[in-house]
C-alpha cells in the first residue's frame, strides 16, 4: 500500500506514472523501475446501497487486496483534545460523512456478503473505538461477529483495547473471531504518556497481561499488536517489547509513522528508510526466533501486510 493522499506523500520525489502496461515508479520524474504496478480495482461492492440507504462502503472498505475492514463504533472516549491519541482520525472520518457512527451487525453481514460473493474478499477486519472502560467494545464486537457468521465463515480479526473481564477473550472467540489485535502502539512508556494521553493509562504491564490471556484463547500467532514507528520512541526498548510480546505468541506489527491530515501528528515527519530497514531487520530476527509469521496469522492486519514492509523480512538471514 502507498500513501498518496497525506502530507508526506505531497512532497515525495516519488511519483507513479500510468502507461498502457500498469504504473512505473519514478523519482524526480524519471523512470527508476522496469516492474509495473497493478492498481487495486474499485470493489464493485462499493456501487451498493442498504435497504435503508446507506452506501456499502460507508459501513466498511477494502483495506489492501483482498481484506473486508470496519470500524462498528466510530467513536471513543478518548476522542476529547487533551486525551486523544495524536496520530488518531477515527472523528474526522465520522465528522466529514464518509461513514456511520455505528454499524450493526445485520448491516455489516449484508456488506460481507456482498464484497465476499463481488470481490472475493478473503478476511475481515473489524476494529473499534473504545465505547467505555470495562469491556472496552469487545462484547459489541462480538455481536457483530456473531452477525456476520450467519451469512459468511471467512476468517475474522476483531481489535479493541484489552477488556477488564478477561473472559471477553473467550466471548469473542465464542462469536467465531479467529484472531485479536490488541493494539499497544509503541513499547516505549514515555513515548505513550506523550502520544496517547489518555491510552497510556492501559500500562504496558497490563498489556502484556493481557496478550498471555488472549493467546490462551486464541494460540500462538493469532494475537497481533500495533507498534508504530517514528514517534520518538527508543529503539532498544522496542525491540525488546517486541521480543516480549513474540515470546508469549504474539506478532508485533511493526509499522512506520504515516503522518494522516486532521491529525494532531499531521505535520510530522515520518521515519525514515534507513530507520525501518534496521527495525525490520531486528524484529524479523525476533519472529523468525519464536517461529511466527504473517503467513501463520487467520485474518487482520498482520495477514494483511499491506501497512509494512515486515513479511518481506521474515525467514531472511
Amino acid at each position: 500500500m502507498l500513501p498518496t493522499f497525506n502530507g508526506p506523500a505531497e512532497q515525495s520525489p516519488y511519483s507513479l506514472t500510468k502507461g498502457p502496461h500498469g504504473f512505473s515508479l519514478q523519482h524526480d520524474g524519471k523512470t527508476i523501475s522496469s516492474v509495473f504496478l497493478e492498481a487495486i480495482q474499485r470493489p464493485k461492492f462499493y456501487d451498493l446501497k442498504t435497504k435503508d440507504g446507506i452506501p456499502y462502503n460507508k459501513i466498511a472498505v477494502l483495506h489492501g487486496a483482498d481484506v473486508l475492514a470496519s470500524t462498528v463504533i466510530q467513536s471513543c472516549i478518548r476522542w476529547a483534545p487533551e486525551k486523544r491519541c495524536k496520530f488518531c482520525a477515527i472523528g474526522n472520518s465520522l465528522a466529514e460523512g464518509n461513514t456511520i457512527g455505528i454499524k450493526t451487525p445485520e448491516q455489516l453481514a449484508e456488506v460481507v456478503q456482498a464484497a465476499e460473493e463481488l470481490d472475493g474478499i478473503k478476511h475481515i477486519t473489524l476494529t473499534t473505538g473504545t465505547p467505555n472502560e470495562t469491556d472496552r467494545g469487545a462484547l459489541y464486537l462480538a455481536k457483530c461477529v456473531e452477525g456476520i457468521r450467519k451469512v459468511s465463515q471467512l476468517p475474522i480479526q476483531v481489535q479493541c483495547e484489552p477488556p477488564e473481564d478477561d473472559s471477553m477473550y473467550q466471548v469473542l472467540k465464542d462469536a467465531g473471531a479467529n484472531s485479536i489485535g490488541l493494539h499497544v502502539e509503541s513499547f516505549d512508556e514515555e513515548v505513550r504518556k506523550k502520544v496517547l494521553p489518555s491510552k497510556s493509562k492501559i500500562s504496558l504491564d497490563t498489556y502484556f497481561r493481557a496478550f498471555e490471556k488472549a493467546v490462551s484463547v486464541f494460540g500462538k500467532n493469532q494475537v497481533s499488536t500495533y507498534v508504530i514507528m517514528g514517534l520518538g520512541e527508543d529503539l532498544e526498548k522496542t525491540i525488546e517489547g517486541c521480543r516480549r510480546a513474540a515470546r508469549i505468541g504474539v506478532y508485533p506489527f511493526v509499522v512506520p509513522l504515516r503522518p494522516l491530515r486532521g491529525t494532531m501528528l499531521e505535520n510530522a515527519s515520518p521515519p525514515s528508510s534507513e530507520w525501518m530497514l534496521e527495525v525490520y531487520r531486528r524484529v524479523a530476527e525476533v519472529l523468525n526466533e519464536e517461529k511466527l509469521s504473517s503467513a501463520n496469522s487467520s485474518a487482520g492486519c498482520a495477514k494483511c501486510g499491506a501497512c509494512t514492509a515486515l513479511h518481506l523480512f521474515e525467514h531472511k538471514k
